[in-house]
């Protein structure tokens, strides 16, 4: 299973960005996807995850009304649209993916086998 995660930048707050997360390998058709981030001294923290059937999309309470998810099937590609950026949004980003992971209140890393490299959103003056 290979996770890749592209579209890393710095900006300044109030800035928008893009990030694209391509999945293969995984051979099955319905999986859950999802965004994590993790800042230095801070514990990993899912952002916004997509569960395994599309039917529940879970935010964290920092980014709801900033940040939108979406899915192209067809491509196996998950965006994240982030928009309003703030300081405290710089972080590394990861993209997950899970099997089983069907939504909720909660997107707990241990859902998530397989994840990428990561890629750096920095959010600076």
């Amino acid at each position: 299973v290979k996770v890749e995660e592209s579209g890393g930048d710095s900006v300044q707050p109030g800035g928008s960005l893009r990030l694209s997360c391509t999945v293969s390998g995984l051979g099955f058709p319905g999986y859950a996807m999802a965004w994590f981030r993790q800042a230095p001294g801070k514990q990993r923290e899912g952002v916004v995850c997509l569960s395994w059937d599309g039917k529940s999309t879970y935010y964290a309470d920092s980014v709801k009304g900033r940040f939108t998810i979406s899915k192209d099937n067809g491509k196996d590609t998950l965006s994240l649209q982030m928009n309003d950026l703030k300081s405290e949004d710089t972080a590394m980003y990861y993209c997950a993916a899970s099997g089983y992971y069907s939504g909720g209140d909660y997107c707990p890393t241990d859902d998530f086998p397989f994840w990428g490299q990561g890629t750096q959103v920095t959010v600076s003056s």
